[in-house]
């Protein structure tokens, strides 16, 4: 598939805010509707960031740049690192700009932090990247997944599979935590063993971390038949190229999202890297082969479950105020997203769970396999179906 480059203009695009009349009070007017998007647009998670706001942009694109039939005045915000700069990025949004809705969101730091704001100015927030669990989701909604569902939708296929015991590794830090507990916790009910130093999932500096042969010995050193990690952005790029030159390379190797948005960075080494996701672009059905179509004329790169996940994001904010007969609010907008039923998706058709605001949907096994000239993350079966 020929992709061509971004458009250089996107970024400009997006941060222009366009004047928006009646948006003073925290709604829009019947005419247009002002909405929040907070991605990382620097730092560690750069990648995942800029997959998340372009999917978000190509939905606005391919819909006349509207959401319900309203011009979408669109405001983006850089939410960086963690909580130190989303919050005043997502504070601006609210409290400034008045915006009907926020989307977005990348870490889990930066989402427990954005979350509770939201919450508070009850101003809905439309997540796109792995989510904590949250107690309260009044005004909370998800389009991507709960952290601890990747792990807990791969474990039983690892346990049948590795034959003996697996060693569980992943960064020190609330999404490794969620994402990790759903694995081991799942993996161990249903009979598997972790290799690791007291049954216990091994952490890494984050983000300090850039050298993981030390820990390769160690798994060496342990008998492990298999290893499952989650890693993301430059870290996965580290680990997974480091694991293919290791002493280890051979025992099969693990991942959630391990190998997505950078498999251009880790070229030949991810090769054989079995990961679980829950989109792949490779998905045989009518929505997803024309969200690749659309994103491959704008982009040189695959489209990523981040790109995916804002992509429906922006699509439930369409659906949704395409309800609301008057002026948009944000308690009508949320409203109307709690009334929504199932949509079409790129990943497979997915609804709302009632009781976490997360997808019900598929999770899919992939493997990296060459396609071409490049390896390609590539859809080997159905793992299962989450949410409740």
């Amino acid at each position: 598939m020929h992709l061509r480059r971004t458009r250089r203009g996107l970024v400009g695009l997006l941060a222009v805010t366009l004047a928006a009349a009646g948006c003073g009070s925290g709604g829009s007017g019947p005419g247009n509707v002002k909405i929040g998007f907070v991605a990382s647009l620097s730092g560690t998670y750069q990648a995942a960031g800029e997959d998340m706001r372009d999917g978000f942009q190509l939905y606005l694109d391919t819909h006349a740049g509207k959401f319900g039939g309203r011009k979408v005045d669109l405001v983006v915000a850089d939410e960086g690192d963690g909580p130190a700069t989303a919050l005043p990025a997502a504070t601006r949004l609210i409290k400034q700009e008045r915006v009907a809705a926020l989307a977005g969101i990348v870490a889990s730091g930066s989402y427990q932090a954005i979350s509770a704001l939201t919450i508070e100015n009850k101003v809905p927030l439309v997540g796109a990247n792995g989510r904590p669990p949250v107690k309260d989701t009044s005004w909370l909604w998800h389009t991507s997944f709960v952290s601890d569902e990747p792990g807990a939708a791969v474990a039983p296929y690892i346990k049948e599979k590795a034959g003996g015991p697996v060693w569980a590794i992943g960064p020190d830090y609330q999404g490794g935590h969620d994402q990790l507990r759903g694995f081991t916790d799942t993996f161990t009910r249903v009979g598997g063993k972790l290799a690791n130093p007291g049954g216990k999932t091994t952490w890494t500096p984050f983000p300090t971390t850039s050298n993981f042969l030390p820990y390769f010995t160690q798994i060496k050193n342990s008998g492990a038949k298999a290893v499952y990690a989650f890693y993301a952005g430059k870290s996965a790029i580290d680990f997974v190229t480091q694991y293919a030159q290791s002493d280890i390379k051979d025992l099969p190797l693990y991942g959630a999202f391990l190998t997505e948005g950078v498999l251009g960075a880790q070229g030949a080494s991810a090769e054989g890297t079995w990961n679980v996701a829950n989109y792949s672009p490779d998905l045989d059905n009518p929505a997803n082969r024309a969200f690749v179509s659309a994103w491959s004329e704008r982009h040189d790169r695959a489209p990523t479950t981040q790109a995916m996940a804002s992509y429906d994001a922006a699509a439930v904010l369409d659906k949704a105020i395409g309800k609301i007969q008057d002026e948009v609010t944000p308690e009508k907008v949320n409203r109307a997203i709690g009334e929504l039923g199932q949509i079409d998706s790129p990943r497979g058709a997915w609804q709302f769970s009632a009781a976490t605001h997360s997808p019900i949907q598929h999770w899919y096994l992939r493997e990296v396999r060459r396609d071409g000239a490049r390896p390609a993350n590539r859809v080997v079966q159905d793992l299962a179906v989450i949410g409740t």
